[in-house]
């Protein structure tokens, strides 16, 4: 745990530098892992399909539907929050769209490139990887390949040289990935941070841009400081990471449900406001038009943060402790600015 949390603390600060240097240094990091990643996962997937699952479909019915191996309710819902990490950075996207060129056409081609790209290759791996392994031995946190699925398939690649060669390269995928993760957020709550204190929701100090490198590196200082902190515990215990990733699925469901329940309030509140982009599939209630895929997003996104609630003690009282901490810091303030709490900047505030 000290080793790990110590590399962990080192990639941050790494991120850290980059992304005060500016967004472009910053993007070339993700673009360069971004096609590692991929390339690999692909690769693991034709491979696995042409060498294992093609070879013996049958497995894969059993693995899936034999006795036995049908998961729990709550273990299969609990199973769909964890999957919510595989958008990890979705975010981003919505982040950095002003420093996009033509964000009206790239935005929403982005969202639905990366939607399919995500869905082809979690749902490749998950095929492949019950049809090398038994719900037991994949999900076994001891002796199984639970921490690390795609390096179960690699192992169970029917080709000694096949598994010499993807090994290494798996293990490259999975830094990559964490890397990449890291970046994003990191590139995000940035801009986040800088959006919200220019609207005088966070003091606009956080807006303050670097006079060379042009970036708010306040903003990104800061963030990093709490990510060192919340990393401190991780020296101590080896538990402490899983705890971390259900914390990060407590948060993200969240954001996704409050993000579902944003949309329709300002379909409902500003009817007429211009969209280059609008989801299909809208019903009308009361002359306002409401995307029934929001609708379906909000109640699966919040019942299933309510399962993660209930059923993940460290999440529920750490998640809860920190958006109560966040609420009333937000609270002091807007009392020591003498507004309200839901009193909205029309103009961004200029900072230095």
């Amino acid at each position: 745990p000290v080793v790990g949390t110590a590399v962990s603390i080192g990639i941050i600060l790494f991120l850290m530098v980059i992304n005060i240097f500016g967004v472009r240094e910053s993007s070339r990091i993700n673009i360069y892992f971004i096609v590692v990643d991929i390339a690999t996962q692909l690769t693991l997937v034709v491979l696995g399909v042409l060498l294992i699952l093609l070879v013996n479909p049958s497995v894969l019915l059993q693995n899936m539907f034999g006795e036995g191996n049908w998961p729990s309710a709550q273990n299969l819902i609990f199973g769909i929050a964890i999957a919510a990490l595989c958008f990890t950075g979705v975010e981003t996207v919505s982040q950095l769209a002003e420093e996009t060129r033509q964000p009206t056409r790239r935005i929403p081609q982005t969202y639905i490139l990366m939607m399919v790209v995500v869905l082809v290759l979690f749902a490749g791996i998950s095929i492949v990887a019950l049809s090398a392994m038994t719900p037991q031995v994949l999900g076994d946190p001891v002796n199984g390949w639970a921490r690390d699925p795609v390096a179960g398939i690699a192992a169970n690649l029917p080709s000694a040289t096949l598994q010499s060669i993807f090994a290494p390269l798996v293990a490259v995928l999975a830094a990559s990935i964490l890397l990449t993760a890291t970046n994003a957020g990191l590139m995000g709550i940035s801009r986040l941070a800088f959006s919200m204190s220019s609207y005088r929701q966070l003091p606009v100090t956080l807006s303050r841009i670097h006079h060379r490198f042009r970036t708010p590196y306040i903003a990104i200082i800061l963030f990093c400081l709490v990510a060192f902190l919340l990393l401190i515990p991780g020296f101590f215990t080896t538990g402490f990471f899983a705890d971390l990733g259900a914390l990060y699925v407590f948060g993200s469901l969240l954001t996704f449900a409050l993000a579902n329940a944003a949309v329709l309030a300002l379909r409902v509140k500003k009817p007429d406001l211009p969209r280059p982009f609008k989801l299909g599939w809208n019903i009308k209630v009361k002359g306002r038009e409401l995307p029934l895929t929001t609708i379906l997003g909000l109640i699966s996104t919040a019942a299933v943060w309510l399962v993660v609630v209930i059923s993940q003690p460290y999440s529920r009282w750490v998640g809860i402790i920190w958006m109560v901490v966040g609420l009333i810091i937000y609270y002091l303030y807007r009392r020591k600015r003498r507004v309200s709490l839901t009193y909205q900047e029309n103009e961004p505030a200029k900072s230095d």
